[in-house]
């Protein structure tokens, strides 16, 4: 027996293996609206996961490099350093690159898509995709099916 757990020995690693499957996946979410980190927050939350939430790219992209989240949800229109500025920092960064990222923003897909292909165009390394693009208003169940395909 496990002394701490009450567990059998033999069953102590099965255990500690599905508490590790059953941790809660970590989001951060990136926004500068205050009313929008607290709603996505707070349906995330709800939903399973645990959430980090940060207000410009700057202090995102740090907490991602303290936090290795699982995903990234991120606006693009924010003060200071904005959405655009952190994906490609994240995504030129080894470390955070794998990172998958949603970006949710109320700029349209396609303005977003042709900025990123100018980047593109001018760079030795393409920045890639986000995993999924969403468009404000949210559309709640939209978000939670790009985020169970982006990370399980």
């Amino acid at each position: 027996m496990s002394a701490a757990a009450g567990i059998p020995a033999g069953r102590e690693y099965v255990y500690k293996t599905l508490l590790t499957v059953m941790a809660k996946k970590k989001i951060l979410v990136v926004d500068d609206e205050m009313d929008m980190r607290f709603y996505v927050t707070a349906l995330l939350e709800s939903n399973g996961y645990e959430t980090r939430a940060m207000r410009d790219g700057r202090s995102g992209l740090q907490q991602a490099r303290e936090e290795r989240p699982d995903l990234i949800i991120l606006d693009i229109m924010m003060p200071g350093d904005g959405g655009v500025k952190m994906y490609s920092r994240l995504k030129e960064d080894p470390a955070l690159a794998g990172i998958p990222v949603i970006m949710l923003s109320a700029v349209a897909e396609d303005s977003f898509r042709h900025f990123l292909s100018m980047l593109n165009a001018h760079s030795a390394q393409p920045v890639p995709d986000p995993v999924a693009y969403l468009e404000k208003p949210l559309d709640h169940a939209r978000l939670l099916d790009s985020i169970k395909q982006a990370i399980g």
